[in-house]
């Protein structure tokens, strides 16, 4: 018997809360929209963008005006400082928007202005990192299409799975690949081009009428957007590893919605009810428990990162945080009424069942 925190099953209308779940949705989607057209798009860390990064460290607490003074007559462009870590940690993040110093010289330039401006302060340079403009190009257009590929795939898997029609997924697929490929030769940017692609992508699907890759693909589609954009409200970078939240959100919101969808493909299949949004919401209701465990115990270690994990990880950890949370309400208040709103075809009944009574 598997494991519940819920003592019974409950009988929750989440169907009936759809179009409020659309609305709270649109305006979290507006204004990380709104926040990410007036700055121009994400906040690009050195790893897209290009750059140097120099983590220094205190024996005291330093104020961020008497740092960047004291940094500034060295001459670097587009000199930003902030805090890094935790409050009592007293590190600092330099970035530095050029990349053709040498990181020996500059390690020797900020330990000479220091000891110049701060002398009485004890300090230590952590780590210098260092990325090309022309790598950081490359790293922000692979990380596009990681993310494009994944969520493609992902839709040819649905189909596959739960309505056993490899063949239109494998279409879509060939059409995308070849559509992305000539696009690609016309020199469309690459952020551009995966719009274009994913819009493709949900038009295809709803033409083809493959309704359960529709409903995943969207409510996945959503997340990301959402994260994104509540970084962008944040004023948080964009990097690499926030790449590999926004991947892992994806695989972590696919597989909260396959479990909901494997139960409502039961039930209707046992022909539960005549009323498809019912056999949604029992389906809802059913796995609710097992959704309430997988995403608390996930949320538990997700705040623990969060906030033991320290300054490296912590914008990961807070990507995580935010996708987790997004990626369980998808799943529940964004997948399901789109399978409601593109109905499937009824299951056939196996061999020998009788209908269940509703």
């Amino acid at each position: 018997m598997g494991l519940n925190i819920l003592k019974k099953v409950p009988n929750v209308n989440f169907i009936g809360y759809r179009k409020v779940a659309f609305l709270i949705s649109g305006l979290l989607i507006l204004a990380g929209v709104v926040s990410l057209a007036i700055k121009g798009g994400p906040a690009y860390g050195i790893d897209f963008a290009g750059g140097i990064n120099v983590q220094l460290k205190f024996n005291n607490e330093v104020e961020l005006d008497k740092l960047r003074d004291a940094l500034e007559g060295i001459g670097l462009e587009g000199l930003t400082v902030q805090r890094f870590g935790m409050q009592g940690d007293n590190e600092y993040l330099m970035r530095i928007a050029q990349s053709d110093i040498e990181t020996d010289t500059l390690r020797q330039d900020i330990d000479s202005a220091l000891a110049k401006a701060m002398p009485e302060l004890g300090h230590e340079i952590q780590r210098v990192e260092m990325v090309g403009p022309k790598v950081g190009a490359d790293l922000r257009q692979k990380a596009l299409e990681a993310m494009f590929y994944a969520v493609l795939l992902i839709a040819i898997y649905i189909s596959g799975r739960f309505e056993q029609r490899w063949w239109a997924a494998g279409i879509m697929a060939a059409a995308l690949a070849g559509g992305m490929y000539v696009l690609g030769l016309v020199g469309i940017a690459t952020g551009y081009l995966t719009i274009i692609a994913l819009v493709v992508a949900l038009v295809l699907c709803w033409y083809l009428k493959l309704n359960y890759a529709l409903g995943a693909v969207v409510a996945l589609v959503h997340d990301v957007i959402i994260t994104v954009g509540i970084f962008s409200i944040l004023n948080k970078e964009f990097d690499l590893t926030i790449v590999a939240a926004l991947l892992t959100i994806i695989g972590y919101s696919l597989n909260d919605t396959i479990i909901v969808f494997d139960r409502i493909r039961e039930n209707l299949r046992n022909r539960i009810s005549k009323d498809f949004g019912e056999t949604i919401n029992v389906s809802i209701n059913q796995t609710l428990s097992r959704t309430l465990l997988t995403s608390g115990t996930t949320l538990v270690v997700v705040v623990a990162l969060f906030v033991l994990g320290g300054g490296v990880i912590h914008d990961f950890a807070l990507a995580l945080l935010i996708g987790v949370g997004v990626g369980t309400y998808s799943s529940i208040f964004v997948a399901s009424p789109i399978l409601l709103a593109f109905q499937p075809p009824e299951e056939p009944l196996p061999q020998g069942a009788a209908p269940a009574k509703a």
